[in-house]
């Protein structure tokens, strides 16, 4: 996907869940079992020491994990949010980048199941700043 597809990709999915709007998302790639996403360091997601929001780091890790289980779940099946476990273990002083990806990819059969998903958020120069596990809920339809 080039850049300008990417980013009117990445604007429609702000437009659909406006609070991802704060952290001024673009997905990078977006594949089942994978999800990456970036988010530049702007004056709307400091804190008051000038480093990136603990909260919009979590948005930035729940939209990447949103997108992965976009991509990876079937239509066959829903998915929700259930739990979110994050670790804030460095500073995040720059621009950030999210990636959310699975192990490998679950049978999806007739019961539902829980499928923790985890999101790593590193930093400008490949650092680890946020670490979480999002587990979401999947149901076949009815």
């Amino acid at each position: 996907m080039g850049p300008a597809r990417r980013q009117l990709f990445s604007a429609a999915i702000s437009v659909k869940v406006p609070y991802f709007a704060t952290v001024l998302p673009t997905v990078r790639e977006l594949r089942p079992g994978r999800c990456e996403v970036t988010a530049p360091k702007w004056f709307g997601v400091y804190n008051h020491i000038h480093t990136f929001h603990a909260i919009a780091t979590c948005n930035l890790a729940e939209l990447a994990m949103g997108m992965l289980a976009e991509a990876t779940v079937p239509v066959t099946h829903r998915w929700l949010p259930k739990s979110m476990t994050v670790n804030y273990v460095a500073k995040a002083e720059t621009g950030l980048r999210a990636v959310a990806e699975l192990g490998e990819i679950p049978e999806f059969g007739d019961e539902g199941f829980d499928l923790p998903v985890p999101v790593t958020i590193y930093d400008k120069h490949d650092k680890p700043v946020t670490e979480g596990v999002i587990t979401i809920w999947i149901t076949p339809k009815k």
